[in-house]
């Protein structure tokens, strides 16, 4: 694998397969932030195809019958809390809304990964000491 190529994200979306329980695939539920506002709904999962791990959230906000929506790419590291309604963060809007965009052209580039992980201030999952997310909600992607 090249220095700046990851393991290939798929969205979930895109592949023949589902996460193991029914109850922990958050797509279509609605984002809070640390402060509880609404950030939008989680459109997809982005896979790590290497480990079979959800890396990644694609939360879509805004727009209107699909048009003009606004995309975010934020890494599962940010759950605090997932319900049956919705997922939690540790972020707050203001700086979900500043984070680098989702981009589908860059989404297999590491230096995107460590711009994301980065500004969300986690260690990014291929780095020295990273931990997967020690809540039982993404033990595995399926």
């Amino acid at each position: 694998m090249a220095e700046n190529t990851a393991d290939a994200l798929v969205k979930l979306s895109d592949i023949d397969e589902t996460i193991a329980l029914d109850d922990v695939d958050v797509r279509g539920r609605h984002v809070r932030d640390k402060d509880g506002e609404d950030l939008g709904k989680v459109e997809d999962l982005l896979i790590d195809s290497g480990e079979d791990k959800v890396r990644f959230l694609l939360v879509a906000s805004g727009g209107f019958l699909g048009l003009g929506k606004e995309k975010s790419f934020i890494p599962v590291d940010a759950i605090t809390g997932i319900t049956e309604d919705e997922v939690r963060l540790d972020q707050t809007r203001d700086r979900v809304s500043g984070a680098p965009p989702y981009d589908p052209e860059l989404v297999d580039q590491r230096p995107y990964h460590e711009d994301v992980y980065g500004y969300y201030g986690y260690t990014p999952y291929w780095g020295a000491g990273y931990a997967y997310p020690g809540f039982p909600y993404y033990p595995a992607a399926y």
